[in-house]
C-alpha cells in the first residue's frame, strides 16, 4: 500500500486489517517503511499495546490517543524520519533511537461516592 510506505504530512491514517493474533504480521507490515516518525496503537490490551509499541520502528508511539505529546518529552524518528531526538533531557548524539511512547488512559466516573 503507497500510503503507507510514505511520509504523509497531514491528516491521514492508515488502518489496516489483519489476522486475529497475527501481531508479528503487522509489526513487519509496519516498519516496512524506510521512515518512522510517529505510529499509534489502538487496542483494549494495554500488554500487547506495550510489546507493539517496542517492537515499532518510530520515534513516538501513541497508545489509544494520537499526535498528544508533551512537549518535554524527547523528539524526533528512527530511519529516514530525522535526526535524532530533540528536546528531551536526554539528548545526545549517541542516543539518536530513543523511543517515546504516549498513553492515554481512560477514567470512568460512576455516579456515586
Amino acid at each position: 500500500m503507497y500510503i503507507a510506505q510514505e511520509e504523509s504530512f497531514g491528516p491521514v491514517m492508515v488502518i489496516s486489517k489483519f489476522k486475529n493474533g497475527d501481531v508479528d504480521g503487522v509489526l513487519r507490515r509496519a516498519n516496512n517503511t524506510e521512515y518512522g516518525l510517529a505510529s499509534g496503537v489502538f487496542t483494549k490490551d494495554i500488554s500487547k499495546a506495550l510489546y507493539i509499541s517496542e517492537k515499532l520502528e518510530a520515534g513516538t508511539v501513541f497508545i489509544n490517543t494520537y499526535n498528544k505529546t508533551d512537549v518535554a518529552a524527547p523528539f524526533g524518528g528512527f530511519k529516514q524520519s530525522g535526526f535524532g531526538k530533540d528536546l528531551g533531557k536526554l539528548f545526545s548524539p549517541s542516543l539518536t533511537s530513543r523511543l517515546t511512547v504516549q498513553k492515554t488512559t481512560l477514567t470512568v466516573c460512576s455516579g456515586s461516592s
